[in-house]
């Protein structure tokens, strides 16, 4: 995804002169493309997160389209201050772009985990929150920023993962759930890199005889309420899935539209990482196997609340054929 993230941005930047390019002292050779045809719009900020934050906001007053790039956890919560201060409060173009978001750097202990971002930007104002699933949702998503312009979080995951799509998506689709699958029984909404495992999850629910519906949702911020309130109303069972903390995350913004809305009969199940530092050593998908983020556990949890609705559903209609005797 990173790969893709350097061949777009510079494809982009030779049409548009206004983009420039603020590293976090990463991916120096990863830009080499870049810096080649634009060295006048590259800067390596060191790590000095708060600072290329700062110069962002200062380039983008400019009449620029900065765009900073760093490990998740320290272009978010270390400089969480001068994203809300400098960046949204003046609603400046700034896309923020984080490499290993969730759990992409599981091997190198909690400082390099990134659970929170999401919740975290999604309460500041005028702050958009993108989260691809793959390269090509990635690309959209760069395109989205560029054209409308605003201040936009996009969390990338490493390098590896698997296209879901396979073709080319463009910036108004991924505003709007994208459907992979259809399906009557359940549906099942993913977002970011753990989307593979949500699409596996629906066949293994195909192989045990659960039709399943599956969509991509890239756009957590603002969130495509009348589309989610439309698939709430056709599903008994909506299920969430996401690599970040189930406290403030996607899933979060889902419970608080489905109140919000008042969406009677339709059962909301969210998978993501519990409210705990992970504090495990191993790669990605131990990680993932360790906290439940795996189409196996997915389709266990699910299989038991499909089961339970149906047996709600007949001693609801039990009771009410004995009222009606």
């Amino acid at each position: 995804m990173r790969n893709r993230f350097a061949q777009k941005l510079t494809q982009m930047s030779e049409h548009n002169d206004k983009i420039m390019l603020l590293s976090g002292d990463i991916g120096n050779r990863l830009f080499d493309n870049f810096k080649a045809q634009r060295p006048d719009r590259f800067f390596n900020c060191g790590v000095a997160e708060q600072n290329m934050t700062g110069m962002a906001a200062g380039l983008a007053k400019q009449g620029f389209l900065p765009v900073t790039y760093t490990i998740a956890p320290f272009c978010t919560t270390r400089c969480l201050e001068q994203i809300r201060v400098d960046v949204p409060f003046h609603n400046l173009p700034v896309t923020i772009v984080s490499v290993g978001a969730g759990l992409s750097y599981a091997g190198l202990g909690p400082t390099h985990h990134s659970f929170e971002d999401t919740a975290l930007l999604r309460v500041i104002p005028n702050m958009r929150v993108l989260s691809p699933a793959d390269s090509d949702e990635l690309s959209a998503c760069l395109e989205m920023a560029f054209a409308t312009p605003k201040p936009t979080y996009i969390r990338m995951g490493k390098k590896g993962e698997p296209d879901v799509h396979g073709r080319t998506l463009n910036a108004y689709e991924i505003s709007t759930p994208i459907k992979l699958t259809d399906g009557e029984d359940v549906c099942l909404i993913g977002s970011g890199t753990l989307l593979p495992e949500v699409v596996k999850a629906a066949e293994l629910l195909s192989e045990k005889g659960v039709s399943s519906s599956v969509y991509s949702l890239p756009q957590i911020k603002p969130l495509p309420a009348i589309e989610l309130l439309n698939i709430f109303s056709e599903y008994p069972v909506v299920a969430v899935f996401e690599e970040h903390s189930l406290a403030g995350g996607l899933s979060s913004a889902c419970a608080e539209l489905l109140v919000d809305h008042q969406i009677a009969g339709t059962k909301l199940l969210r998978f993501g990482i519990p409210d705990t530092f992970y504090k495990k050593s191993g790669s990605q998908s131990f990680a993932r196997d360790y906290l439940g983020l795996t189409a196996s556990h997915f389709v266990q949890k699910i299989i038991n609340t499909l089961s339970g609705h149906k047996n709600e559903n007949t001693r609801s209609h039990s009771s009410a054929d004995k009222k009606a005797t």
